[in-house]
C-alpha cells in the first residue's frame, strides 16, 4: 500500500505541474462567491483600450466586442505584428512544406481553462482544424528526463505498478523518492510559513534529490525556471493547498479520494457553468453535440494544422471584419492616467505611432482599460509613475528556440513526447545549458506535408540570467545539433533550421507572487478605481490556455464589478476553494 502511494505521490506531483501551472491556493469556504451575478456599482462601459496584440489582447478584444457590440474597442501594438509569443512558420524544405513552432506548441484540455479555449476555437470556426494527440499515444505515454547520462521514462499512462517500482529501485534519477515519499508526513509545513520556494517545498516533503532530479526537469519545460526561484504556492497549486489542510501530501490526496466531494476552486466552478454546453449529459453525450469537445475528448494535448499561430491568425481576422474595433499596429503606449472627464473619471492613453513620429503623441481618453502587456513595462507606464511597483516585481527569463527538420523519419532511437534536462544533470552532459528537447514529429502529426523527423531544442531560461549577450542563430544551431548528438546520437545535418532568441518570453512567479498581486490589486483600485485592469502571462499563468480564459473571465466582470482589477483570485490570500459532490454533471469532464 505504501509503494502505490509512493507511485500515486509521483504521478499526482508531476500531473499538477504539468496540467495546472498557475496559481490555485487559498481558504475553503462552502458559499458560492464567485464572478458577480448582479451589479456592484457598475460603471458603464462606454469605450475601450486594449494594450498589447499578443494572444492575451487578441482574446480580450474579442470578447470585449462580442458582449458590448455598442462599444468601440481600440487594440494598440507596439510591433508589426500581433500574436505575441505564437509564432508558427511554415518553411519550404525543397519537396514540401514543414511547420516550425516558435513559441507555444501543444495545448492540454484541462478543466476549465482548456475548454475556455476549446470554445473559442468553436466560435472561430476552427474546428476541422484541430490535430489532437490521442491519450493512447506514443507521445502521451513516453515522456522523458535524461538522467545522469541516458533517457529514463516517467511515470504515466500505460506504466504498470511494477514497471514504475522498478524503475524506482534501478534508476539514479528516482534516488531518495521512496524513503521520502514514505516518511514526508513527519515534516510538516512550519506555522508560520505563508510561501517558499518549489525546491525548497519538494526537498522538505520528499528530499533534494527529488526536487533537483525530477521536479527541476518538469518546470524547465514550462517556466524555464529556477526550482529554488519559482513559487509554490503560486505554482504547485492542489498540492500545496493538500499539505496546508493535512500535513501531508500522501495522506491528504489518500483522505480526499475517500470523501463524496471534492477541492473545487470557486472561479473554475463559474466558469465550467459558463461553459456548460460542454458538459456531459445523462446520457453520457456532451449536451452541445459541438464536434470541437468529441474530437478532443480522448487526446492528451492537441494543435491546428498550421500550428498554434493560426489562432492569432483567426482573431486578427475576425477582428478586422468588426465595425467596432480598431487596431493600431506600430504604436506604443507611452502614459496611463487618470483624468477628469465630465462627472466622471477616464484613463488617458499617450501612445506614439512609429512611422508617423514626426506628428508627436497622439492623446486618447478610454472609459476602460485592460493591459496585457508585463506587469514591468505596465509600472513603467504608469502615472504616478511607478505607482504599480508590485508589478515590476515578477522577473522574466529569455529562452532560445531551435527548430531542426530531418528527411530521415527513423531518425530517433527512442519515440514520445521529448525530454527535459534537469539542473542536477552533470555538466559535461549539458553545457549547452539546454532545457529540452521536444519530438515534434511524434507530438504533433499531421502538420507536415512531408515524412521526416523534426525537434525542437530549448536553450537558456534561468542559466542565462545575468547575460548580457546572447548566443547568435548560428551559434544556437550549433548548440542544438551538439545536444541532439550526445544524448540522441544523431550526427545527421537537418535539412532545415530555424533558431529564435525569445527575449523575457516567460514571466517567472516567484516566491511572494501572490503577495506582490494583491498589493498590485490593491494600488490599481487606489489610482484607477477600476478602470485599468489587467490580464496575461505575468498575473496568473503562463500558458495559452491560461491567458485565453483570464481575457474571458475579465470580460464576464467588465460592467457587472466596478472594483475588478483582473487580479481577483489573488485577492485577500488567494483563490477560493469550495467541495462540490463528484460526478456532479456540469463537473463531468476530466
Amino acid at each position: 500500500m505504501q509503494q502505490r502511494s509512493c507511485v500515486v505521490a509521483l504521478t499526482g506531483l508531476l500531473r499538477e505541474c504539468y496540467t495546472r501551472p498557475h496559481h490555485r491556493c487559498s481558504s475553503i469556504v462552502r458559499t458560492h462567491a464567485t464572478v458577480p451575478d448582479r451589479q456592484q456599482n457598475a460603471q458603464k462601459v462606454e469605450e475601450v483600450a486594449i494594450l498589447g496584440g499578443g494572444i492575451t489582447g487578441l482574446a480580450s478584444a474579442f470578447y470585449v466586442s462580442e458582449a458590448f457590440k455598442d462599444v468601440h474597442v481600440t487594440l494598440y501594438e507596439a510591433g508589426s505584428r500581433l500574436g505575441g509569443w505564437l509564432q508558427s512558420t511554415s518553411v519550404d524544405v525543397g519537396n514540401g512544406k514543414v511547420v516550425f513552432e516558435q513559441g507555444p506548441r501543444t495545448l492540454r484540455p484541462n478543466v476549465p481553462n482548456g475548454l475556455v479555449t476549446l470554445d473559442l476555437l468553436d466560435r472561430l470556426g476552427l474546428q476541422n482544424d484541430i490535430l489532437m494527440t490521442s491519450k493512447e499515444s506514443v507521445a502521451a505515454r513516453n515522456r522523458f528526463i535524461y538522467y545522469p547520462d541516458h533517457l529514463v521514462r516517467m511515470p504515466g499512462p500505460g506504466s504498470s505498478l511494477l514497471g514504475v517500482l522498478s524503475s524506482m529501485l534501478s534508476e539514479p534519477v528516482f534516488q531518495g523518492l521512496l524513503y521520502g515519499a514514505l516518511t514526508e508526513v513527519f515534516r510538516p509545513r512550519p506555522n508560520d510559513l505563508d510561501d517558499e520556494s518549489v525546491g525548497a517545498f519538494v526537498s522538505r516533503k520528499f528530499g533534494p534529490a527529488v526536487a533537483d532530479n525530477i521536479v527541476s526537469a518538469v518546470l524547465h519545460g514550462i517556466y524555464a525556471g529556477d526550482i529554488y526561484q519559482l513559487s509554490a504556492k503560486s505554482i504547485l497549486g492542489k498540492v500545496y493547498k493538500t499539505e496546508e489542510q493535512y500535513a501531508s501530501v500522501i495522506l491528504g490526496n489518500m483522505l480526499e479520494a475517500t470523501r463524496d466531494d471534492s477541492l473545487v476552486p470557486l472561479l473554475d466552478l463559474h466558469m465550467m457553468r459558463y461553459l456548460k454546453p460542454f458538459m456531459v449529459g445523462s446520457n453520457g453525450q456532451p449536451l452541445s453535440g459541438t464536434e470541437v469537445f468529441a474530437k478532443v475528448r480522448a487526446s492528451s494535448v492537441y494543435t491546428l494544422k498550421r500550428g498554434l499561430g493560426q489562432l492569432a491568425e483567426s482573431l486578427e481576422y475576425a477582428l478586422r471584419k468588426l465595425p467596432n474595433v480598431t487596431i493600431l499596429m506600430g504604436t506604443a503606449v507611452e502614459s496611463l492616467e487618470m483624468v477628469a472627464h465630465g462627472n466622471t473619471s477616464k484613463v488617458q492613453v499617450k501612445s506614439k505611432n512609429a512611422q508617423r513620429s514626426a506628428a508627436g503623441p497622439s492623446t486618447r481618453r478610454y472609459s476602460h482599460v485592460i493591459s496585457t502587456i508585463s506587469g514591468k513595462t505596465l509600472n513603467s507606464i504608469t502615472h504616478p509613475w511607478n505607482c504599480l511597483s508590485p508589478l515590476a516585481g515578477t522577473p522574466s527569463v529569455t529562452v532560445m528556440v531551435v527548430n531542426l527538420y530531418y528527411s530521415n523519419p527513423e531518425l530517433l532511437p527512442i519515440h514520445g513526447f521529448g525530454y527535459l534536462l534537469p539542473r542536477s544533470l552533470p555538466f559535461d552532459q549539458n553545457p549547452e545549458r539546454a532545457l529540452g528537447v521536444v519530438f515534434d514529429s511524434d507530438a504533433t502529426i499531421g502538420q507536415d506535408e512531408i515524412p521526416g523527423t523534426k525537434l525542437t531544442v530549448m536553450l537558456g531560461g534561468h542559466w542565462w540570467n545575468g547575460w548580457d549577450t546572447y548566443p547568435d542563430e548560428e551559434e544556437g544551431a550549433k548548440m542544438a545539433k551538439a545536444i541532439l548528438a550526445r544524448h540522441l546520437n544523431i550526427i545527421e545535418e537537418p535539412q532545415a533550421a530555424r533558431v529564435a532568441l525569445q527575449k523575457e518570453c516567460i514571466p517567472q512567479y516567484t516566491v511572494g507572487h501572490a503577495s506582490r498581486m494583491r498589493r498590485a490589486s490593491s494600488s490599481l483600485l487606489d489610482h484607477f478605481h477600476g478602470r485599468l485592469r489587467v490580464a496575461g502571462n505575468s498575473y496568473s499563468g503562463v500558458g495559452l490556455n491560461d491567458c485565453v480564459r483570464a481575457a474571458k473571465e475579465l470580460t464576464m466582470r467588465l460592467e457587472v464589478d466596478s472594483k475588478a482589477t483582473g487580479l481577483e483570485d489573488l485577492v485577500a490570500g488567494g483563490e477560493t476553494w469550495t467541495r462540490r459532490e463528484r460526478g456532479t454533471r456540469e463537473w463531468g469532464y476530466r
